[in-house]
């Protein structure tokens, strides 16, 4: 960490939302060349202060001082500050939701509003653009065509374009809320590396969010953690330790994020046998049974998704049987999964839920017929109370259910759409990425909401890339490589070693071994 002036200084400052005190006489300071973490529960205060920060939002009193500019002016009372003002001092913000164009290219979403120009500064010149984007790739060595469209990346590599974009600027601070939560292993040591290392060697500022603490501990120069909107403690990274931090954030050990409860395991209620899907899935068979929960590991592109969205529906079989508690069913679409007692969770929050819609409606949607008069008029009322009773049920810290959705922080987020699927009164509950994005206090309390489900006597399958959460959580575990089921382990077979080896091809339980290629 530099010991020169602070770049950033922030002092008492404090927002209110309606219902909600998200930030509480708020002080820290960011030095040149630092990566400074912020951690905490989701609805801590963290996103809150970087928008702030970005200029997309003003605080209500407090001052903020970049490059001993007061961005605040009057205390507060004369916010004149704004994005554009950010982005002309050198401030620039990355979002967990990459907020790209997707039908324009990989270039000209790096470079949007600051195309290249041929003499006389009226036609772009769309071959220079190119170039820069090409030479800001290799730069950072990361391996883009910069001609793709945006819409045919992965989450991962949409999420590296952004913080491309924002580096692409002579950028001084460098705001990140979330940037690994999409990225592979891989892709994550790029942007440590490659992109972070370089930067940091430019004396580039980093305020960096994430619920990953193993990152914060890898990366950071110093850590905050904020609790219901007040700072807790500012501490050089060498002076914690993981579990000191996590008792800062949410009061328990970090031996209690997986705490597994013992339920009997009865009769299956899902069987897939040789499921395929051309280009996506190559032969996929498993069974989860009553009070189970199913892992399902793999290296990113390995199918584990595309097998969850061809199970109900969402992607189509060219083969395969889909059986329900000993009835083969026919599913096409998601109504057919949840009419055969199937419900799925998406990795994408954005594919979860409808953000412009408030909490009632989210949680009721798959069912509206039950909130109906007659199936004619809308009953607000009862409507209202399915919801209220999730909200007291699932802890949704929110203003009360007719807050919009997109206005909750995203473990709040996530337990709206985990109570559409509860709703739904499914039999089996198929959870992709059901944690990723949220802190580790909103993680317990998924872990709890899950084994409330088995004691109801339904089956989950968990879908996850952290493997501690997999190891701990899971009764057996599939692991899925090249489109395929290869391993499946259980009882102390399950380790993250044997997974890791199925994962990368060096392994199979499943008949012969997987050659690596």
């Amino acid at each position: 960490m530099s010991n020169d002036k602070p770049l950033l200084e922030v002092q008492h400052v404090s927002k209110s939302f309606p219902g909600v005190h998200a930030l509480k006489d708020l002080t820290l300071d960011v030095t040149p060349g630092e990566v400074h973490a912020l951690v905490g529960e989701n609805g801590a205060g963290k996103s809150t202060f970087l928008k702030i920060l970005g200029g997309d939002q003003s605080p209500d009193s407090g001052t903020i001082l970049f490059k001993g500019l007061d961005l605040t002016r009057s205390g507060g009372r004369h916010f004149n500050y704004n994005t554009h003002v950010a982005r002309r001092l050198g401030i620039a913000m990355v979002y967990q939701q990459p907020a790209l164009v997707p039908d324009l290219s990989v270039a000209e979403n790096i470079f949007l509003g600051r195309y290249s120009y041929k003499p006389g500064g009226t036609q772009i010149d769309w071959k220079d653009t190119r170039r820069r984007a090409r030479d800001l790739v290799d730069q950072y060595g990361i391996d883009l065509d910069v001609t793709s469209k945006i819409k045919t990346l992965g989450a991962g590599q949409q999420q590296l374009v952004e913080i491309l974009r924002a580096v692409s600027r002579k950028v001084k601070l460098l705001l990140l809320d979330e940037p690994t939560s999409a990225l592979s292993s891989e892709q994550v040591d790029i942007l440590f590396n490659d992109v972070l290392g370089r930067m940091l060697k430019e004396n580039v500022s980093i305020v960096y969010i994430s619920h990953r603490l193993e990152e914060v501990f890898r990366i950071a120069g110093r850590v905050t953690v904020l609790r219901d909107g007040a700072k807790v403690a500012t501490e050089r990274i060498e002076d914690v330790d993981e579990n000191e931090v996590i008792r800062m954030m949410v009061g328990r050990r970090i031996e209690e994020y997986y705490v597994k409860h013992p339920v009997p395991i009865a009769e299956p209620l899902l069987r897939v046998e040789g499921l395929r899907a051309h280009g996506l899935i190559a032969d996929c068979s498993f069974e989860v049974r009553k009070g189970e929960i199913l892992g399902v590991a793999g290296l990113v592109g390995a199918g584990r998704t595309e097998m969850a969205k061809a199970i109900v529906g969402l992607h189509r079989k060219d083969q395969g049987k889909i059986i329900v508690e000993g009835e083969e069913k026919r599913i096409d679409s998601p109504r057919d999964a949840l009419t055969a007692g199937l419900v799925y969770l998406a990795e994408n929050r954005t594919e979860s839920l409808v953000h412009c819609l408030d909490i009632a409606k989210n949680i009721t949607l798959a069912r509206l017929k039950e909130v109906f008069r007659a199936g004619l008029m809308l009953n607000r009322n009862k409507e209202s109370a399915i919801a209220e009773d999730f909200v007291n049920r699932m802890h949704i810290e929110a203003t009360g259910v007719g807050q919009v959705v997109r206005q909750l922080s995203g473990g709040n987020q996530q337990k709206v759409a985990l109570s559409r699927l509860i709703y739904c009164d499914a039999k089996v509950f198929i959870l992709d990425e059901p944690t990723r994005g949220i802190d580790v206090g909103a993680k317990v309390e998924v872990y709890n909401l899950m084994y409330r489900l088995l004691r109801d006597g339904k089956a989950i399958v968990l879908i996850s890339s952290e493997l501690p959460e997999i190891v701990s959580l899971s009764d057996r575990v599939i692991v899925a490589y090249k489109g395929r089921i290869v391993a499946e382990y259980a009882g102390q077979e399950i380790s993250q070693e044997n997974i890791i080896q199925s994962a990368t091809g060096r392994r199979s339980t499943h008949g012969h071994s997987v050659s690596a290629t």
